[in-house]
């Protein structure tokens, strides 16, 4: 029997048991393997709802573990740490044609992993506010800002930030059917999500990339005019997400 009969036929109940399974006493072991099945699938399943909470509440429960039945079939778990497992959703909701008109669903799906992977981050102590304040304007510019590893940031051409705090506690108004950026940040021991201001998004992909502060500045106000600086710095500083300032070198 190989490897691959048998994770096919345990992420498949449509499969027959592999041929040659047998139970401790030489039997057959088709009900045993059902069981066993069944429990896998089940466990894989409540991990996908961990997962995607989000996403399971916009589908409802019943559909979600329809597609998730889909989803584990086609993309089974590569490692057996289960923080790993649902990290092809969003391509796989890119071709699932139940969702097709329902175009958002990836990056929401997307959300949510950069969430996961925001809280599993290394921890990296963030700078004291006054540090910014201290410093010239002019020095500031010509500075490098290094972020957190737990920072996050999906820019997307759904409203995913305003679909993702619907569905948490206290709820919140429905969306316009617009693009927005969405800034994770680690201030604590959770993720926090916040929506950036036009502009801020391309803001911080330039910081990321390590462009100085007056380069990141530039492309902001490229994409709109009336970048708020103040307030992106004010969430990367509430949020910890700026853990050193580096300055260009002087003559």
């Amino acid at each position: 029997m190989r490897q691959a009969d048998f994770t096919e036929a345990l992420l498949d109940p449509a499969r027959p048991a592999p041929a040659g399974l047998t139970d401790p006493q030489g039997r057959p072991a088709g009900k045993r393997f059902d069981v066993y099945r069944n429990n896998v699938a089940a466990s894989l399943t409540e991990g996908l709802e961990t997962a995607f909470p989000v996403l399971r509440a916009l589908l409802g429960d019943a559909f979600f573990r329809g597609m998730a039945s889909v989803y584990l079939r086609r993309h089974p778990p590569a490692s057996p740490l289960m923080m790993f497992f649902g990290e092809a959703m969003p391509a796989f909701l890119e071709t699932f044609e139940p969702v097709q008109d329902l175009g958002y669903l990836p990056d929401i799906a997307r959300l949510e992993l950069a969430l996961r992977r925001s809280y599993h981050a290394a921890d990296a102590p963030a700078i004291d506010p006054a540090l910014l304040e201290a410093v010239a304007p002019e020095q500031l510019m010509g500075a490098r800002l290094r972020l957190a590893p737990a920072l996050q940031l999906l820019r997307s051409d759904w409203p995913i930030v305003t679909l993702w705090q619907m569905h948490q506690p206290g709820g919140g108004p429905g969306p316009e059917m617009r693009a927005e950026d969405a800034l994770l940040t680690r201030p604590g021991f959770d993720p926090a999500v916040s929506l950036l201001p036009a502009g801020g998004g391309a803001f911080i992909a330039a910081l990321r990339q390590g462009e100085t502060l007056a380069a990141a500045l530039g492309l902001a106000e490229a994409e709109f005019q009336d970048f708020d600086l103040g307030a992106v710095l004010g969430l990367l500083l509430s949020g910890g997400a700026i853990i050193a300032i580096d300055y260009e070198d002087t003559p």
